[in-house]
């Protein structure tokens, strides 16, 4: 009976032992990296956590430093934060990276600058290391307000600063300079015409200033005649852009496709990259439908060939059973947001070109989004929507997406939710607030979006950019304008009641943004299971004033679980990039997002 005991007692030891063994023997668990000593950004609100664990490019654990630590095994990587800030990677819902991707080297960035005198300069500046043959060339993402002069640079100063080589500066979607080489090279006189837009003549012979009426195809239309990189650069300067991207703190983007950017030959670049594991922002991506007059024969043949991918290689189609369509689904709908002009009335058989195109989507079953700024345009979509949906059922069925809509009412949202669609927002009352203000009025501009309509109705938000060419790709200026309700210019859009708190507007371009590539289990928050993309910030976006969000960026980013930007303290970390090619790039001299004053 004894021997018995002493059995069982030692069993129990054993048992006691075993378990206590498997809690203190952590190398089992061969988690690859610890990141701790942080201020890392939870699911909660005002919730922080100290410290997590990586394995297999997914959040594994996270808890207090010396909770993580002890899951440290022999090949662990171990990452002291420094007490930095930590933020899950931000998530751009909308924005036309893989288009920018393949020009990014060709242009001078005026993003961020915040005088016309720095702006003339670096033109002048560039001119001078630009070679005969090429142009120089800027492709939006700045704003007249965010000059201190408060106004748009004059074709004289921009002839004045380069008089010699051509020069090509595109503002908004809404007007487009040309210096007088640049009017001699493309050969546009007094009977140059496009559809959609004006060029402004002076004694009969064009200034060179390009007016987008109502639309800006001959905006587009210029530009494409423009010299292009070369493939070998085109690569380049994806890849640049890409790390660009990081170093402002996105770790995964969704392309809406765009004028000019056709698919599959503008879409090789990144696909090729991606293969290679060169791909450092997660990429999901819809078609445009480029071409006026051929979008129905594009979607029906793109929209049942193409499959969704899994993001497994950091590059897919955004969709179900098949491609992602949008956000041009035809040039009939199309409502561009030039505030300077009056809003544009769509043709009146635009339900009968948009019924076709939405059929062939319903068929397929596939998910779509379409460029929608006014509340008019938003109503007749959904009119054309709801009728397709009762002979092909589809909505509930897809995930399908508003972009933009400045203008909506509370009864076309209250049919979204109905209808089980998202509206994917931007920041581009940021660079055109005054001008809508001067057009409609300040009482209309304070819900314009209505951020807080669309989130306490419960509609999937997700914030973005638009960038490069309607406004900055810098993603940082987007949470300063959903946090502070201001334009570049300082002009006080929204008040409370259009405002969100700081967690709300990460969460919304985190999160949010992931419901647009049906990823929203996947990322967009530092939690056990999900993508381990993160962001160590330069500074507390958290605490800072407000005026800084706008220049924050990042120390260190994370895709996948691998490091793909690095500086100040992490800068050992930084993994080695090509050298900018060509020679002369404007990136090169520059960079991309500016903050000169």
């Amino acid at each position: 009976m004894k021997t018995s005991y002493n059995l069982i007692v030692v069993f129990a030891l054993v048992f006691i032992t075993a378990c206590k063994n498997k809690t203190e023997r952590p190398v089992d668990t061969k988690v690859d990296l610890i990141v701790y000593n942080a201020k890392v950004t939870t699911d909660k609100e005002g919730i922080f956590s100290e410290a997590f664990a990586i394995k297999d490019g997914n959040f594994y654990r996270i808890g207090t430093s010396d909770e993580i630590l002890k899951l440290k095994g022999d090949s662990t990587h171990i990452l002291d934060a420094k007490g930095k800030t930590i933020i899950p990677g931000l998530n751009d819902s909308h924005t036309h990276l893989i288009r920018e991707g393949i020009n990014y080297n060709n242009e001078l960035r005026w993003d961020g600058v915040t005088s016309i005198d720095v702006a003339l300069q670096m033109l002048k500046e560039q001119a001078a290391r630009t070679p005969e043959g090429q142009w120089i060339r800027v492709i939006g993402g700045w704003g007249a307000y965010q000059f201190e002069e408060k106004r748009l640079p004059t074709l004289e100063e921009i002839n004045e600063a380069v008089p010699d080589k051509p020069v090509y500066i595109m503002y908004l979607y809404s007007l487009g300079y040309l210096n007088q080489k640049g009017i001699e090279t493309l050969g546009y006189n007094a009977s140059t015409q496009y559809p959609g837009g004006e060029i402004e003549l002076k004694n009969g012979q064009p200034t060179g200033l390009l007016v987008a009426k109502p639309s800006a195809l001959i905006l587009y239309k210029t530009l494409t005649k423009l010299p292009k990189l070369s493939p070998e650069e085109q690569e380049n300067a994806t890849q640049h852009y890409y790390r660009e991207l990081n170093r402002l703190g996105v770790t995964s983007a969704i392309d809406a496709g765009g004028g000019g950017q056709y698919y599959p030959n503008n879409y090789s670049i990144s696909k090729k990259l991606a293969a290679e594991g060169k791909l450092n922002v997660r990429t999901a991506y819809y078609l445009f439908a480029v071409d006026k007059g051929t979008e129905l024969d594009f979607f029906k043949t793109w929209t049942s060939q193409l499959t969704p991918g899994t993001n497994d290689d950091m590059f897919k189609p955004n969709g179900y059973t098949y491609h992602g369509a949008g956000e041009n689904l035809t040039w009939e709908a199309a409502d561009f947001e030039n505030f300077l002009e009056p809003r544009p009335e769509l043709h009146e058989n635009m339900e009968e070109e948009l019924d076709s195109i939405v059929t062939v989507i319903a068929k397929n079953q596939t998910s779509f989004r379409i460029h929608a700024t006014y509340n008019e345009s938003i109503e007749r979509f959904l009119n054309v929507f709801e009728k397709v949906d009762k002979i092909h059922p589809f909505l509930h069925k897809v995930r399908w997406t508003i972009d933009h809509a400045e203008t909506i009412n509370e009864a076309n949202l209250k049919r979204i939710k109905e209808m089980g669609g998202g509206i994917a927002i931007q920041d581009r009352m940021l660079f055109q607030g005054e001008y809508f203000v001067e057009r409609y009025g300040a009482e209309a501009a304070k819900h314009t979006p209505p951020i807080s309509k669309i989130i306490a109705m419960g509609i999937p938000i997700g914030f973005g950019t638009d960038g490069t060419r309607v406004s900055s790709y810098n993603p940082m200026l987007t949470l300063y304008w959903a946090v502070s309700g201001k334009t570049w210019g300082g002009l006080q859009l929204y008040d409370e009641s259009n405002k969100i708190s700081r967690y709300k507007a990460l969460e919304i371009l985190t999160n949010g943004s992931a419901w647009f590539s049906n990823e929203e289990t996947l990322k967009g928050f530092i939690k056990e299971g999900m993508y381990a993309d993160f962001v160590i910030l330069a500074d507390d976006y958290f605490t800072i004033p407000e005026e800084n969000i706008k220049n924050l960026t990042s120390d260190l980013t994370v895709v996948n679980g691998k490091v793909v930007f690095a500086k100040n303290d992490f800068k050992g970390l930084d993994p080695e990039v090509p050298v900018i090619i060509p020679e002369w790039s404007p990136v090169k001299y520059y960079g991309g997002y500016q903050n000169k004053k």
